[in-house]
């Protein structure tokens, strides 16, 4: 008789509470070997595979693509099969199980030393697995033996394609089947699928089989009815379709009040976006924020300049200058910590949600180094290919927020970092000067800071040094 066991979701990084499904990789009655890749899941920061922990058949699993799932929830079930290479107990996979969550209805006995056929890897004896101390939580790889295997390219439908990529199409109603690849070993790329997406050369077709993107075989999903005969009644009493301004006396028609409940659906938030909302909330909830603000004066700029790369220059000079807003700040124990270095944290906007890598080292970079290394984060942020290393660690951030629109804001500071530097959309404004007016460009600077770490002298000071910097001629 074969026995059961219960997957439950494990840590995939950073301590995050849950992860998104973005496409199984089994169904139900599936056979699946021993570190096949089960599922893909997105975090806050990546798309990472989950392989099976066992060799079985899959006889349960949760959810379909687009739910979300807690960590320490069951994410599968699987009837183990004894004939097919199993993990040495206790052998490391690379992830944390949330505090033991992950169970076991029955032991398992595994061969003394897995076929190099299961995926399993090492030829050691089970008692040296055992004695391998435990890595840590990975991202984006697993480990089972001394090696670290990375995310690969799947072939799936005879399409080659990391999860990334297969979550982007769907996304953009792409079919991967109709996309020609530039990748090497014919995988397809990011930029592959944006260019079929623009094009339209590879929009993807109904099914009525509920296929995904590339012929892929996603979960099935049911579609709503259309309005129209069979659609269900808005909260009004009158089908979608059949709007209209007036009312059956053909007089104007009133706006529902506000009792009244929404006719749309609500949407869960999920991957980035969900994390940015827990990230806002704890942010609003342990800083005591204050922002001062003030105009730098561009007048003196001599030709053509990066405007970015002089931000950030002129941040570090504030940070040299005051270094109390170029720290972190521990509300439970009631210490800062002063850096010596400066990492910036660079808001970039997109729309799965807010991003902010940082800009390691920029005290130590010249401004075609900054542009270089801004370029460098903007392109891995957008293909989803930046490590989740790389979205933390920073000791002062900027939000560009004037690129689009707004002068002033008052940007959320992010504990345990100290201050957030928000630069304003350039304009142009009459300003007086001795005996007269002139028309000077400006760009407007808004310094948020918690007041617990710092006071209001140094915020201005800092401030001061930034705007004096940022005025200079080049």
């Amino acid at each position: 008789m074969s026995q059961n066991k219960t997957f439950f979701l494990p840590d995939l990084g950073e301590g995050l509470p849950d992860a998104t499904i973005v496409e199984w990789h089994v169904k139900v009655g599936d056979v699946i070997r021993l570190d096949e890749n089960l599922v893909s899941m997105e975090t806050a920061k990546a798309v990472v595979d989950v392989p099976s922990p066992v060799s079985g058949k899959v006889l349960k699993l949760a959810g379909g693509a687009g739910d979300v799932i807690v960590t320490g929830k069951m994410l599968a079930e699987f009837a183990i099969d004894p004939a097919l290479p199993q993990r040495a107990e206790g052998q490391d996979t690379g992830h944390h199980h949330g505090g033991g969550h992950h169970e076991e209805t029955a032991p398992v006995t595994p061969p003394p030393q897995p076929s190099p056929a299961s995926g399993g890897g090492s030829q050691a004896a089970p008692q040296a697995e055992a004695a391998r101390p435990d890595s840590g939580t990975v991202v984006g790889a697993m480990q089972s033996s001394d090696a670290i295997r990375s995310e690969a390219a799947l072939a799936i439908g005879g399409v080659k394609a990391v999860p990334a990529v297969r979550a982007l199409a769907k996304k953009l109603k792409v079919d991967l089947s109709r996309v020609q690849p530039t990748g090497a070993e014919g995988v397809i790329t990011m930029a592959d699928v944006k260019n079929a997406a623009a094009s339209g050369s590879a929009a993807l077709l109904p099914s009525p089989t509920g296929r995904g993107a590339g012929g892929e075989g996603t979960m099935p999903t049911h579609s709503l009815p259309s309005s129209g005969a069979g659609a269900p009644p808005s909260p009004g009493g009158r089908r979608e379709a059949e709007r209209s301004t007036l009312s059956a006396t053909g007089k104007p028609m009133r706006t529902q009040p506000p009792t009244v409940a929404a006719s749309g659906q609500p949407e869960q938030l999920k991957g980035v976006r969900r994390n940015m909302a827990r990230v806002m909330a704890a942010a609003h909830a342990q800083v005591v924020p204050t922002t001062i603000v003030d105009d730098a004066d561009l007048h003196q700029w001599i030709g053509k300049q990066d405007i970015t790369a002089r931000l950030v220059r002129s941040i570090v000079a504030a940070c040299k200058a005051v270094p109390a807003l170029n720290a972190w700040f521990d509300g439970e124990k009631l210490s800062r910590t002063l850096h010596p270095h400066v990492d910036i944290g660079i808001a970039v906007d997109t729309d799965e949600g807010l991003f902010v890598p940082a800009l390691r080292n920029a005290d130590m970079l010249d401004g075609g180094g900054i542009r270089m290394a801004i370029k460098r984060l903007r392109a891995q942020v957008e293909d989803r290919s930046i490590a989740p290393s790389e979205l933390s660690g920073y000791t002062i951030s900027l939000s560009n927020f004037g690129m689009f629109a707004g002068r002033y804001a008052s940007p959320v500071v992010v504990p345990p970092c100290v201050a957030i530097v928000g630069a304003g959309k350039l304009c142009h404004d009459v300003v007086a000067v001795m005996g007269g007016i002139e028309v000077h460009r400006r760009m407007p600077i808004s310094l948020t800071f918690d007041h617990r770490a710092c006071t209001g002298g140094e915020a201005a000071r800092f401030l001061k040094a930034l705007l004096d910097d940022l005025s200079a001629p080049n």
